[in-house]
C-alpha cells in the first residue's frame, strides 16, 4: 500500500481525464491522525532543538537590545526566580521551536490537502509552499530588525523621559521578541490567503479593490490587536506591509484573471 499522500485515492484515466474516487470519512479521519501526529513530532524535534542550543539562541534574541544600550544589555535583564535560567530555556525552546517548525507545519497541512486538489494544483503546492516560507521568514525578519529595535529604544527613552529605570525580567523579554516575530511571520501569510481564494472563484479583484477601505481598517485593528504594546509606530510599521502585500493581492488576483480568461 503507497504511503504517498494520494494513498486511498483510485486513479483512472477517461478520455485523457483524471478521475478520483472519493475516500471515506474513516480514511480521511485516519490522514487527520497522521498529519497531526508528523506535527507532533515535528515540533517536538524542534522544541528539543531549541532546548540544546537554548545559550545560543538567547544570544541571537538580546542582540537587538545590545544593538540599542550600546552593546551594554545585562542591566536591563534579570531574573527573579530561583530556577529562572531553566524556566527561560524552556519558554525559548518553545517559542523558537514554533517558529523554526512552522515552515513544515504547513507542508504537512499541505500533503493533506494534497488529494483533493487537481493534477495542475498539487503541481503549484511546491512553489507556494517556498513562497509562503519566504514571506513567513520576510516577516519574522522585520520584526526581528526592524520592529524590535525600535520599539525598545522608544520604551528606554520615554522610561528615561518619565524619569524611570528600565529593568525586564528575562522572561518577558523573550516572551516580547518572540510573539513579535510570530506575529509578524504569520501575518506575512497574508497573500497567501487571498490568492488560495481568489484561486477558489470566492473573491475577485474587484470585490478586492472595493473592500479596500474596510480592509484597511481591519488590518489596522488586527495589528493594533496582536502587538503586545500600545505604541502605534510599532502597529503601524505591522500594518503598513500588510496593506501593501494586500494592494499587491488586488493586482496578482487581476493577473490570474486575466490569465484564465
Amino acid at each position: 500500500m503507497s504511503d504517498s499522500p494520494e494513498a486511498g485515492i483510485e486513479k483512472a484515466e477517461s478520455g485523457g481525464r483524471e478521475q478520483f474516487v472519493a475516500k471515506t470519512f474513516w480514511e480521511h479521519l485516519e490522514d487527520l491522525r497522521w498529519m497531526l501526529i508528523k506535527m507532533a513530532g515535528a515540533m517536538g524535534v524542534s522544541v528539543i532543538a531549541c532546548f540544546v542550543f537554548a545559550k545560543p539562541l538567547l544570544t541571537l534574541i538580546i542582540l537587538p537590545l545590545d544593538r540599542v544600550t550600546n552593546g551594554n544589555p545585562k542591566p536591563y535583564l534579570r531574573t527573579l526566580e530561583v530556577m529562572g535560567g531553566l524556566t527561560l530555556s524552556m519558554q525559548l525552546a518553545l517559542y523558537a521551536g514554533i517558529i523554526v517548525a512552522c515552515p513544515l507545519l504547513l507542508w504537512f497541512l499541505g500533503q493533506f490537502l494534497l488529494p483533493a486538489l487537481t493534477r495542475l494544483e498539487r503541481r503549484m503546492i511546491l512553489p507556494v509552499f517556498g513562497v509562503g516560507v519566504l514571506l513567513f521568514l520576510s516577516g519574522c525578519a522585520l520584526a526581528y530588525f526592524l520592529v524590535v529595535p525600535t520599539s525598545l529604544s522608544f520604551s528606554i527613552q520615554y522610561n528615561d523621559y518619565l524619569g524611570i529605570s528600565s529593568e525586564w525580567t528575562i522572561d518577558n523579554y523573550v516572551s516580547f521578541v518572540s510573539y513579535l516575530m510570530l506575529a509578524f511571520g504569520l501575518c506575512f501569510e497574508l497573500p497567501l490567503v487571498v490568492l488560495a481564494l481568489a484561486k477558489l472563484g470566492l473573491v475577485t479583484s474587484k470585490f478586492l479593490r472595493d473592500k479596500r477601505r474596510i480592509v484597511i481598517v481591519l488590518i489596522f485593528i488586527v495589528a493594533a490587536v496582536i502587538t503586545p504594546t500600545t505604541e502605534p509606530i510599532i502597529q503601524c510599521l505591522l500594518a503598513v506591509p500588510m496593506v501593501l502585500l494586500y494592494e499587491a493581492c488586488i493586482w496578482i488576483a487581476w493577473w490570474m484573471e486575466r490569465r484564465g480568461k
